[in-house]
This record gives structure tokens, sequence and C-alpha cells, in this order.
């Protein structure tokens, strides 16, 4: 064996030992888990994972919520080395597409998994002659610019899901902008809006109770949340999909066998039928994912959501 060789050997036996002691050290000391606002549902998901992980770690994970931008800004610029971790919804990653944000939202994180679903769901008030999603992208080609819509703030996941069904139908109903989904839907009942895509959590009692017609529920296949509704895509918008998802991921460069050791132990928790309840009560699907699914993820809904905001014209003011 030449000196090189050996000297590349030696190397990476370094760099394996060195891996196996992380693995066999990992965690020495408590976890900080940054998330956004209290009461939100990546608060909610933060905390189930502190909580359910905690004793397997044999660490303590604290909770730090921090608003707007800087759970991303702060995971970001924190150590590689697994006690930053960062809980965050699909907002972090639509942010720099809409404004100037502190970090890179694909090259300033390692993915560890995507933790749970909440799929969009086409809602309208019963007096709209439209009972199904053909025929409410008819109506809405037969009246542009009559129908409306309500959601939050530019780039929430409503607001998305809506702007992505007129971009892909071709279709113009003008968006209502509101300070709550709860207001949004106070329109609606009242027929004040027309439309809406909303969260099953939100709309499902007024469904029940006759209220509100739901037409379609945006995830790919059917959904146990809305069981016996059609999605979007089989109902007459083929391709069509908006779900938000939740995921926790790492600062950029954090060791694989971290990375590894974390995914192994909030997948095992969100697999547990505990858990899959408690998130589903939300309105969302737990998933439990690879590191690499989650990225994958991101990446397709940047493409995806980014197309829609460009073609719209969409901005932060």
């Amino acid at each position: 064996m030449n000196r090189i060789s050996a000297w590349t050997v030696t190397v990476t036996l370094a760099i394996a030992c060195a891996g196996i002691a992380i693995a066999q050290d990992y965690p020495v000391r408590p976890i900080r888990i940054v998330t956004a606002g209290l009461g939100g549902g990546t608060d909610f998901v933060a905390r189930l994972i502190s909580q359910g992980v905690a004793g397997a770690l044999g660490q303590q994970l604290v909770v730090d919520n921090r608003g707007g931008i800087i759970p991303g800004e702060i995971v970001a610029k924190a150590p590689p080395d697994g006690y930053n971790l960062l809980v965050i919804g699909q907002a972090h990653w639509i942010a720099p597409l809409l404004q100037e944000v502190p970090y890179d939202a694909i090259k300033g994180y390692s993915g560890i998994t995507l933790t749970d679903k909440s799929p969009a769901v086409l809602v309208v008030h019963p007096s709209l002659p439209a009972k199904t999603v053909k025929e409410l992208i008819a109506l809405a080609k037969a009246k542009p610019g009559q129908l409306n819509y309500g959601s939050t703030q530019v780039g929430s996941a409503a607001h998305l899901a809506a702007e992505l069904f007129k971009s892909t139908a071709g279709v113009n109903i003008v968006w209502v902008p509101y300070k709550s989904m709860g207001a949004a839907v106070v329109d609606l009942l009242s027929s004040q809006l027309q439309v809406m895509m909303s969260t099953p959590s939100a709309i499902t009692p007024h469904i029940a109770a006759g209220k509100l017609r739901a037409l379609a529920i945006a995830t790919a296949q059917p959904s146990a949340l809305m069981p016996g509704l059609t999605t979007v895509a089989a109902a007459g918008l083929p391709g069509y999909e908006a779900v938000s998802i939740t995921g926790v991921f790492a600062p950029a460069h954090t060791p694989a066998i971290v990375i590894n050791r974390l995914n192994g132990e909030i997948v095992r928790l969100l697999r547990t039928e505990e858990t899959k309840g408690q998130l589903f009560k939300t309105g969302a699907e737990a998933v439990g994912s690879t590191p690499q699914e989650l990225e994958a993820w991101v990446t397709s809904d940047i493409a995806k959501f980014g197309k829609v905001i460009r073609d719209s014209g969409m901005k932060v003011n």
C-alpha cells in the first residue's frame, strides 16, 4: 500500500470512528426545537415531538416559539450538531418566493422527516348552483370575476391552493383577503363569499349541518379526513393537488448519523396510533418519511407554487 492510499484509509477510518462516537454520545444535552408562534399547527407538532421522543433520546426537548421568519434564520445559522431543530410548515419555503429572507430554504437545512399532511378542501355556499368541480369551473368561466373566495394573507396555504386552482382551471375568481380564516368562514356561511379552500377541521361541522357544500378534497388520493369525498383531480382537474405539510429540519451539514437517529425516533412516534389520532383531530394525517422524501417535497412545492406566484404577480406589500 502506498503512502497516499494508507493516508486515505487512515482518514476514512478516523471519520467512521468519529461517526460512531457521535451516535453513541448524541444527545448529551437538551435539544431546542424552534418553531412558529404558540397555538398554531407547527407548535402543536413541535410539542408532540418534544414530549414523545424525550424518553427515547434521554434528553429534554425544549420548544422555542418565534414569530415570522425568525425560526428559519435561527436554525440556518446554528451549529450543525443536532441540538437546534426546526419544526415548520409550507410558509417557511414559500416566504423566499415572496420577500427577502435571511436563509436558503433548500441549501440551509438537512431534512429529518415529514411529520404530517393537511389538505385543502374545496367548499362552496349551498346557494351556488355548482354541485361538482366541473360545474364550478363552468360557472366561473361563464361569470369571470363575479365569484369570489376568501383566505388569509398572501402566500398562506389557502391562498396558494385557491390560486393554483384558478391557474390550473383557467378561471377568474376574485380573492378577498381576511385577517383570519375564522372571519372568512363567517362570510362564507352568510354567502358574502361563494368559494373557499379550507382545512377540514375548520369546515367539517358546517358541512355536516348543511351550511356548506364540499365539492372535493385536494389530495392525490381520497382521504380519511373527508370520507366519501372525491379529489379535485378526479372530479375534473387532473393533476391538481394542494396539501400543506409540516417538516422537521436541522442545519445543513448535520452528520447523517445524527439525522438518522432523530428520524428513527420521530417516525416511530408518528406511527403510533395515539399520535395519529391526535393529529387527525386537528385535520392532519400523520406521515413520517425519510429525509430525502421531505427534501423532495419541499423542492417540488417550491417549483409548483413558485410558478403560481410568478404568474399571478403575487407579492408581500
